[in-house]
Formats: C-alpha cells, structure tokens, sequence
C-alpha cells in the first residue's frame, strides 16, 4: 500500500476537487499575507504619533498573529489534501 506524505505536489494534482482545494487554501495564505503586512505598514505609521502609539502596538501583534496563521493554513491544506485521498485507496484501506 502506498502511503501518502505531506507536502507532496501529487497530493494536489491527484482530481479536480484537490487542486480545487489547493487553490482555494493558496487564495486564503495570499490573503493573510496581505493582511499581515498591511498592519505592519499601518502600524509602522502609527508609531510616528504619539497618540496612535497604542493601536500601533495592537496592529503589530494582529500582523504576528496573522503570520503564524500561514504555517497553519498549510498544514490544514496539507492534512484535508490527504484525507481526500482517491476512493480506490480508500476502499484498499478499508479491506485490510
């Protein structure tokens, strides 16, 4: 029996529906980014007022928290990639 890894590019590639949802999980990790560096710059910005100082401070750690979402992104994209694993393996699975 063959066994599946992660991060593996034949786990995207193996139906329509993974590289559905490879792209899918790619869209949510590009929007992150964005999302993390914009709380950075705009928070950066902040720290040149006194009076913003605070919500600068608050967007920095939003802009943290938001990367350490990335690597969790792909480690879920990763683990639904292989439990969507072609029902002929499934079935394999199930008589053994």
């Amino acid at each position: 029996m063959k066994q599946t890894r992660l991060f593996r590019h034949e786990n995207r590639e193996r139906s329509h529906e993974t590289r559905r949802v490879y792209a899918a999980f790619e869209l949510a990790h590009t929007a992150v980014d964005f999302g993390a560096a914009l709380c950075f710059i705009i928070g950066s910005v902040f720290f040149f007022y006194e009076s913003l100082m605070r919500p600068g401070t608050w967007l920095f750690l939003l802009g943290s928290i938001l990367f350490a979402v990335k690597p969790t992104l792909r480690l879920i994209r990763e683990i639904k990639l292989i439990s969507m694993g072609d029902a002929e393996d499934v079935a394999r699975r199930l008589e053994s």
